[in-house]
């Protein structure tokens, strides 16, 4: 099979249609995982047992079962039991959810290396517990985890194909589509390669850049 110049002039637009959803999916659900990341991390600093033993089996549940089968769970069986989300949206969560336990974990190493005396000044100066969180330790350990946090994030964005197998749109997706009716697969998976990788090593670029800028402020 040759490339064909015009056939991937003319599908191209379909598929960058799906690379919007592809990075919604992606961007959205990476925020999601930074936000459930933090609680996490926080639950498992605290020096409550209880706490810790339960957050500590939540995420190492969500680590040890394979994304895929938590797509399946969420938008094939929940329905059985009465909660229906749309696809994108259970996308969205899934994938925010099973990357929050990765995060979880880089956030964890980023605040136990802030040294203990840290808490302790805050403490001496009247600072509260949430102050000295938000103003102290926060600014100090998220420096060092950005080049992790980058990582998990195109991770996840290299994940996003997996989310056309509950319907999703996305770039994946639409190519097999185009490759199904038209039996030309080389263009479409050709294409969506290319995209992925433009926009991995763009956001490879920009995680380097913010980095950078961090250690220039520092």
């Amino acid at each position: 099979m040759k490339w064909n110049w015009p056939f991937a002039w003319h599908i191209l637009p379909v598929i960058l249609r799906g690379m919007v959803i592809t990075i919604e999916a992606t961007v959205l659900g990476m925020l999601l995982a930074l936000i459930l990341g933090l609680i996490w991390a926080m639950l498992l600093i605290l020096p409550n047992r209880w706490l810790f033993w339960s957050t500590r089996g939540l995420t190492e549940f969500i680590r040890d079962t394979p994304l895929l089968i938590q797509l399946f769970f969420c938008y094939y069986v929940l329905p059985e039991i009465g909660i229906t989300v749309p696809a994108l949206l259970t996308g969205i969560t899934v994938l925010g959810i099973n990357y929050s336990a990765y995060t979880s974990e880089v956030y964890r190493a980023g605040l136990q290396n802030i040294p203990r005396g840290q808490w302790d000044a805050a403490r001496a100066l009247n600072f509260t517990a949430a102050q000295t969180f938000i103003r102290i330790i926060l600014p100090q350990a998220l420096p060092p985890i950005v080049p992790a946090m980058g990582n998990n994030l195109i991770a996840m964005f290299k994940d996003t194909p997996l989310l056309s197998t509950i319907t999703v749109m996305e770039m994946l997706n639409r190519a097999m589509i185009i490759g199904d009716k038209t039996f030309r697969y080389l263009e479409p998976l050709t294409i969506v390669g290319i995209l992925f990788l433009i926009i991995s090593l763009l956001a490879s670029a920009l995680i380097g850049f913010t980095q950078r800028r961090i250690l220039v402020r520092r």
